[in-house]
């Protein structure tokens, strides 16, 4: 069955907006000429998609099976004409692409540099956040690739297994810290102090859990939970709270005398990190080529 991008667009602006005046004025046309594009796409599936109702239209089964589909084939559109466009030269690429800290902090400028010296007409967007924001970016189509932590593939998302490398996290502590001056350090010295961590069920979170379960302890007085980077630094500097951090995460504040991983033996934990992509669809030559930067950089890690 061979779909018209245009029945489709009128689709899914119609499931977005939820009635036909205001897709009409969304798509600049009149409602009469929207209901017909609505009907041959209905002719054409032998089946209708939308229940009419007082308070607007609602997906019929075929409609929420055809939506995910329609969603797809259109991006794949968009994505086409942008990267023909760019070859062309009547527009940029876009690179975009989502990354947990650590890799926003070193492998990721790294590769955009390498691939925006080769490729200057490319222009790039980057999402940080911690894993569960960036998986939901890569099904949304917000990014084309994913960085962070090596998970179990799902049925939307697959890693890339030849561009994988390891980091190794530890208790971070301003320079300055008190518990510095202690001497020799424990885990169960760090029970006591406040603790800045991303939520919990994020992977660092879950990663720190496992060091201390592994020395019999308890989890440390955890006061605050925040997916931002910079808050939990700025709270290690400034208000003297402990984290757990990669290492290249914290590397330009260990070089300033900022942040610097308290010496605690078996106080660390090294994870494996990998690019993922969506299950379905073409990878778009942009994000081709900062996967193949990606992949020298990572080689031999």
């Amino acid at each position: 069955m061979t779909f018209d991008l245009r029945q489709l667009t009128a689709f899914t602006t119609i499931v977005a907006t939820g009635s036909l005046g205001r897709s009409a004025e969304a798509l600049h046309v009149t409602q009469p000429a929207l209901s017909r594009t609505i009907k041959r796409l209905e002719e054409q599936l032998g089946a209708p998609l939308f229940e009419r109702h007082s308070k607007g239209m609602q997906l019929t089964a075929i409609g929420q099976a055809l939506l995910p589909h329609a969603t797809l084939l259109l991006r794949e559109a968009a994505h086409a004409a942008e990267e023909i466009a760019a070859m062309r030269g009547l527009a940029k690429g876009v690179i975009r692409v989502g990354a947990v800290g650590s890799i926003a902090s070193l492998i990721l400028p790294q590769a955009i540099s390498d691939v925006l010296k080769k490729h200057p007409s490319l222009h790039v967007q980057v999402i940080e956040g911690v894993w569960d924001r960036l998986t939901d970016a890569l099904i949304k189509h917000e990014v084309d690739l994913a960085l962070g932590m090596a998970v179990a593939n799902t049925e939307e998302i697959c890693a890339i297994t030849d561009c994988r490398w390891e980091d190794t996290s530890y208790v971070v502590a301003a320079g300055e810290h008190p518990l510095r001056r202690q001497g020799p350090l424990q885990l169960t010295d760090t029970l006591d102090q406040q603790w800045a961590l991303p939520p919990q069920g994020t992977g660092p979170f879950e990663q720190m859990q496992q060091v201390f379960q592994a020395h019999g302890l308890p989890l440390p007085n955890i006061a605050v939970q925040t997916r931002s980077v910079t808050m939990l630094k700025s709270l290690v500097t400034r208000s003297g709270f402990l984290s757990w951090m990669p290492g290249p995460m914290f590397e330009v504040d260990r070089k300033a005398g900022l942040i610097a991983a308290l010496d605690i033996n078996g106080a660390s934990a090294t994870r494996t990190l990998t690019a993922f992509r969506r299950q379905q669809g073409i990878l778009p030559g942009p994000a081709v080529k900062l996967l193949e930067a990606l992949r020298a950089l990572t080689l031999g890690h």
